[in-house]
C-alpha cells in the first residue's frame, strides 16, 4: 500500500481517539466540580497545561477561565488541539482513503461532525455539557465499531491499530495527569482521603474502567492501585501496557518491521521501571511526562520507517 495512504489511515485513527478522549478529559474535570468540596480551588487552565498548549492558548485568550478553556478545547477552529480541528482532519483523511476503509465511515464521520457543529454551545455551557460529551463519545465509538466489524484485517487495518493504540495511550496519560493535578489540589485536611478516592474514581469512570478495575483488583478505589492498573494491566484495552503490546503486535504484521519491533520491545521492557506507586503527586507527574516522551519516540519510529511525509507527521503529532 502507498506510504501516504498508510499515513492517512494512521492519522484517521489517532484523530478519532483524540476527539473521544478530549471529551473524556473534559468530563473528568466537569464531574469533579460536582463531587469535590467547594473549598478546593480547581483551575480549568490545568487542562491547557496537560495538553501542552499554553503558548497557543495565550495567543487567543487573556482570561484563563473555564469558558475560554472549554471553547479552546472544543470549538476553536484555530486551535490545533481542539475537537473541531481533529474532526476536520478525520474528514480529510477519510475522504482521501475511502478505498481502504468501509464506505459507511465517510457517512458516520460527517454525522459526527454535523452533531458537534450543531451542538458545540452545549459543550461550552456547563448545564448541558455532559449530554454533549456523551454524544461525542458514542459517535466515536460508533465509527470504531464499524471499522472493527467490517474492515479487512490487512495492512491498512494494522496502520489503523497503530494510530489508535498510540493515541489512546497518550490520551490515557493526559487523563491520569488530570487526576494527579486534582490530587495535588486536595488540602491536607479531614476530607483529603475521601477527596482522593473521588478523584481516582472519576478517572476510572472517564476511561470506562470502573467495573473492570473492581473485577480485576477486588479492592476499593485507591490511588496507587488505580495508577498501577491503568499503566500496567495488560488485559484492559486502555492501559498503557495493553496499548504498547498492541502496537508491537501490529508493527510486527507489517513489512520492513524487524528494526522497529526490536526498538519497540526495548522501550516496552523499561517502560515501568521508574514509576513509584507510593508517590502519587509530583513524582508521578514527572513519570507521566517521561512516558509521553517515550510515546512520542514510538511515533517517530513508526513515521520514520513507513511514512514518506515525516515532517507532516511530526507537525500533526505536535497538535
Amino acid at each position: 500500500m502507498l506510504s501516504k495512504v498508510a499515513e492517512r489511515v494512521y492519522w484517521t485513527a489517532r484523530y478519532l481517539e483524540r476527539v473521544e478522549n478530549t471529551a473524556r478529559l473534559i468530563r473528568v474535570y466537569d464531574n469533579l466540580l460536582f463531587d469535590l468540596p467547594r473549598s478546593l480551588n480547581f483551575g480549568w487552565y490545568n487542562l491547557i497545561i496537560i495538553n501542552s498548549a499554553q503558548k497557543e492558548f495565550g495567543e487567543r485568550y487573556t482570561v484563563e477561565d473555564e469558558r475560554n478553556v472549554i471553547k479552546f478545547l472544543l470549538g476553536d477552529e484555530s486551535s490545533s488541539c481542539s475537537m473541531v480541528t481533529s474532526l476536520q482532519m478525520i474528514r480529510e483523511n477519510v475522504r482521501t482513503t475511502r478505498d481502504v476503509v468501509p464506505e459507511e465511515t465517510w457517512e458516520l464521520v460527517n454525522e459526527l461532525s454535523l452533531y458537534v457543529e450543531a451542538n458545540i454551545q452545549q459543550g461550552v455551557n456547563r448545564s448541558q455539557r455532559h449530554t454533549f460529551l456523551d454524544g461525542v463519545v458514542k459517535g466515536c465509538q460508533q465509527i470504531l465499531g464499524l471499522l472493527y466489524g467490517t474492515m479487512p484485517h490487512d495492512a491498512a487495518w494494522d496502520f489503523l491499530r497503530l494510530g489508535r493504540n498510540l493515541e489512546r495511550a497518550d490520551m490515557n496519560t493526559r487523563i491520569m495527569d488530570a487526576g494527579i493535578t486534582a490530587v495535588l489540589h486536595v488540602e491536607d485536611n479531614d476530607t483529603a482521603v475521601n477527596s482522593r478516592q473521588i478523584i481516582w474514581g472519576n478517572v476510572l469512570r472517564s476511561l470506562g474502567a470502573d467495573q473492570a478495575y473492581r473485577r480485576t483488583t477486588r479492592v476499593a478505589v485507591r490511588g496507587e492501585t488505580v495508577a498501577h492498573y491503568l499503566l500496567e494491566d495488560r488485559e484492559f484495552p486502555r492501559s498503557i501496557a495493553h496499548c504498547v503490546g498492541a502496537i508491537i503486535q501490529s508493527a510486527a504484521a507489517l513489512p520492513r518491521s524487524k528494526d522497529v519491533v526490536t526498538a519497540l520491545k526495548q522501550i516496552e521492557s523499561n517502560l515501568f521501571d521508574e514509576v513509584d506507586y507510593q508517590q502519587l503527586g509530583d513524582p508521578l507527574r514527572e513519570y507521566i511526562n517521561d512516558l509521553q516522551q517515550e510515546l512520542a519516540a514510538i511515533h517517530s519510529l513508526i513515521a520514520g520507517n513507513w511514512f514518506a511525509g515525516m515532517e507532516q507527521s511530526q507537525q500533526q503529532a505536535a497538535g
